[in-house]
C-alpha cells in the first residue's frame, strides 16, 4: 500500500537534518510519491505532505513530485481529483525549497512541443511567479532565465494571420500573451517601486532582464502579427493589447520609446543601456523597426511622441529590391564561404536578417540561407576567443542554443549538428583556466554553458545523437564537468573563509566604520561589515545556483545513459 512505504520512509527521515539526507532518499521519496499518485492515492498523499512534521523533507524532496503532479493535470483533463492535483502543486511550491522548483518548472516548461506549449506555460506562469518571488538572491538572474525560457517557447508557436485565427487561438499564443503581461507586471512594478532601494546593482540587472524581454517581444510576435481595424475599434486584439503592454513596460522601466527609437542608430549613443546595446545590436534592428512600426502605423501609445515630429517615407522597399537584383545576377552555391570573411561582406547578412523574418522570398534568400549559418558559427568563434566579457560570451552561448533548436525542431542543419557543432562546442563547454578559473567572473558563462549541455541532454537521445554530444560525453567530463566541480569547491572554501574572517575583524572594529576584504587576489573597497559579507554570501549563493544546475545535468545524463543501457542489454 503505497502511503504507508511514504509514510513509514517519511517517519524514519524525520529524525535526520537537512544535511543527513542521502542522494538515494531522495530517489526512495520520488518513487513512493510516484506510486501514490499512479494509484489514485491522491487525498492520502496530501495529508502527508500537509504533515508538520514532515516540513523538512518536503522542503528538500517534494520538489521531486512537480512533474508527476503537472502531468497528471496536463493528460486527466476529465479526472474528478483535479481538484487535489492542483491543491498539491499549491502545497509544492509554497514548502518546497525555490532554488530546486524554479528548475524543475522551467524543464517542465521546456518539454512540450505544438499545441501543449501553451496548455504548460499558462499552468505553471503562476506557480513560476509565486517561486521566483520567493528567491530574494540574485532575483534578477532568475526573472531573465524564466522570461528567456518562456519566450523561447511562445517563438515555436505560430502567429495567427487572420481575425478567425485570433479569435479561436488553436495553439494558444494569444493567451499565453495576456497571462505573460500578468507575470511580469510584479517584476515591473518592482523595478519600479525599488529605485532608492540600496541594492542598486540588483535593481539594474532587473531592468536589464525586463528590457531584454520587451525587445524580445517586439521582435516575436509583434514584428509578424497582423493588426485589424475592426479589432482596433472593438478593443478586442489581444496582440494589441500585447503590444501596448509591452511599450507601456519599457516606459515604466525609465525606457520611453521615444528616447530608444532617436538614440538607436545614433554614431554617438545617449541611452544608459551602450553595452546592452552593442552586444545586441543584430536583434535590436528588428525590435526597433516593430516598436516604430507599432507607433507610427498602428498608432500605439504615439500620444507619448511630441507633436513636432513626423514619420519618413520608408526607404526599406529600395534596398529589398537592389538586393535582389544584385543576388538573382549569382548562380546557386557559386560564392565561396571564405568570401564571407571579408569585413565589409558581414554587413549584408544584418540586412537579409530583416528580409528573411519581414519578406520570406524563395528566389532570395536561397542564394545566403546556408551560407548564413556559417556567418553565425564565425562570429561565435571570433567572440568566445576574443571577447573577455562574461555577458557577451553567455549571450553568444544563448544564440548557439536557439539555432540548435531551430535545426533540431524545424529544419535540419549541418552547421549545429554533428562533426560541425562539435567543434563550436569544444569552445563553449570548457573552462579557460580550468579548475582556477575565476567562476565568479565567469558566472554567466558558466551557466549559460550548464543550460546549453542540459537542453542538450534533454533534447537528444543517444541512440539519435544528432548533435554528436554522447560521442563527446568523456571529453566534456573531463574539460568542464569535473574541473568545474573542483573549481566551485575551491571557491566555496575560500568564500567561505573570507565570510568568517570578515565577521571576525567586524567583531575587532567595532569601533570602526569601515573595513575591507580580499577576494580572488583583489581587494573589495571600503564599506560597511555588513555590506561586504552580503557580497560574499551573494557570491556563495551564485556557487550554490551553479552547483544545482550541475547536478542537475550530471542526473539528467545518467538517467539517459543508463535508459539506453538498459535498452541494449532488453535487445540483446
Amino acid at each position: 500500500y503505497s502511503p504507508n512505504v511514504l509514510s513509514s520512509f517519511c517517519f524514519c527521515q524525520q529524525i535526520l537534518e537537512e544535511q543527513d539526507f542521502k542522494e538515494e532518499d531522495f530517489g526512495l521519496f520520488q518513487l513512493a510519491g510516484q506510486r501514490c499518485i499512479d494509484e489514485g492515492h491522491i487525498e492520502q498523499l496530501l495529508e502527508i505532505i500537509q504533515n508538520e512534521k514532515n516540513k523538512v523533507i518536503i522542503k528538500n524532496m517534494g520538489w521531486n513530485l512537480v512533474g508527476p503532479v503537472v502531468r497528471c493535470l496536463l493528460w486527466n483533463k476529465e479526472d474528478e481529483k483535479r481538484k487535489y492535483y492542483f491543491l498539491m502543486l499549491d502545497l509544492l511550491v509554497k514548502l518546497c525549497n525555490p532554488k530546486e522548483l524554479l528548475l524543475g518548472l522551467l524543464e517542465l516548461i521546456e518539454e512540450p512541443s505544438g499545441k501543449q506549449i501553451s496548455q504548460i506555460i499558462l499552468l505553471l506562469l503562476q506557480p513560476l511567479q509565486t517561486v521566483i518571488q520567493k528567491l530574494h538572491n540574485n532575483k534578477a538572474y532568475s526573472v531573465g532565465l524564466a522570461l528567456s525560457t518562456l519566450w523561447s517557447q511562445l517563438s515555436l508557436l505560430p502567429v495567427p494571420y487572420s481575425e478567425e485565427q485570433i479569435q479561436t487561438d488553436d495553439y494558444g499564443l494569444c493567451q499565453c500573451c495576456k497571462a505573460l503581461i500578468e507575470f511580469t507586471k510584479p517584476f515591473v512594478e518592482e523595478v519600479i517601486n525599488d529605485k532608492e532601494n540600496s541594492l542598486e546593482n540588483e535593481n539594474e540587472k532587473l531592468k536589464d532582464e525586463l528590457l531584454k524581454f520587451c525587445f524580445k517581444s517586439l521582435k516575436c510576435p509583434l514584428l509578424t502579427a497582423q493588426f485589424f481595424e475592426q479589432s482596433k475599434e472593438a478593443g478586442n486584439d489581444p496582440l494589441r493589447c500585447f503590444a501596448s503592454e509591452i511599450i507601456g513596460f519599457l516606459s515604466a522601466i525609465g525606457h520611453p520609446f521615444p528616447k530608444i527609437i532617436f538614440n538607436h542608430g545614433r554614431k554617438k549613443r545617449t541611452w544608459d543601456y551602450l553595452e546592452f546595446e552593442e552586444e545586441e545590436d543584430k536583434q535590436l534592428a528588428d525590435s526597433m523597426a516593430s516598436l516604430a512600426y507599432l507607433v507610427f502605423v498602428q498608432g500605439i501609445s504615439i500620444d507619448q511622441l511630441p507633436m513636432v515630429l513626423r514619420t519618413e517615407e520608408s526607404v526599406f522597399s529600395k534596398g529589398v529590391d537592389l538586393l535582389e537584383n544584385g543576388l538573382l545576377r549569382i548562380e546557386d552555391n557559386s560564392l565561396l564561404h571564405q568570401y564571407l570573411e571579408i569585413k565589409s561582406f558581414l554587413t549584408v547578412p544584418q540586412g537579409l536578417v530583416k528580409v528573411m523574418t519581414l519578406c520570406p522570398i524563395e528566389t532570395l534568400v536561397c542564394k545566403f540561407q546556408d551560407k548564413f549559418k556559417y556567418i553565425v558559427i564565425l562570429l561565435s568563434r571570433c567572440l568566445l576567443n576574443t571577447s573577455n566579457h562574461s555577458g557577451v560570451e553567455a549571450f553568444i552561448i544563448q544564440n548557439i542554443k536557439n539555432q540548435i533548436d531551430v535545426s533540431l525542431k524545424r529544419t535540419h542543419n549541418k552547421w549545429f549538428t554533428g562533426p560541425q557543432l562539435i567543434s563550436l562546442l569544444d569552445l563553449v563547454l570548457f573552462l579557460p583556466e580550468g579548475a582556477e578559473t575565476d567562476l565568479l567572473q565567469n558566472s554567466d558563462r558558466i551557466m549559460a554553458s550548464l543550460n546549453l549541455l542540459r537542453y542538450l541532454v534533454i533534447k537528444d537521445n543517444e541512440k539519435d545523437n544528432q548533435t554528436g554530444l554522447w560521442t563527446e560525453l568523456a571529453k566534456i567530463e573531463n574539460n568542464f564537468l569535473k574541473p568545474l566541480h573542483t573549481g566551485l569547491n575551491m571557491s566555496k572554501a575560500h568564500y567561505e573563509a573570507e565570510i568568517k574572517n570578515s565577521q571576525e575583524n567586524s567583531q575587532v572594529q567595532k569601533s570602526k566604520d569601515l573595513c575591507s576584504v580580499t577576494v580572488g587576489g583583489e581587494e573589495i573597497p571600503n564599506m560597511p561589515p555588513e555590506m561586504q559579507l552580503k557580497v560574499l554570501h551573494s557570491a556563495l549563493f551564485t556557487f550554490d545556483l551553479i552547483e544545482s544546475v550541475l547536478a542537475r545535468v550530471e542526473e539528467l545524463i545518467e538517467i539517459k545513459t543508463k535508459s539506453t543501457t538498459e535498452e541494449n542489454i532488453g535487445i540483446k
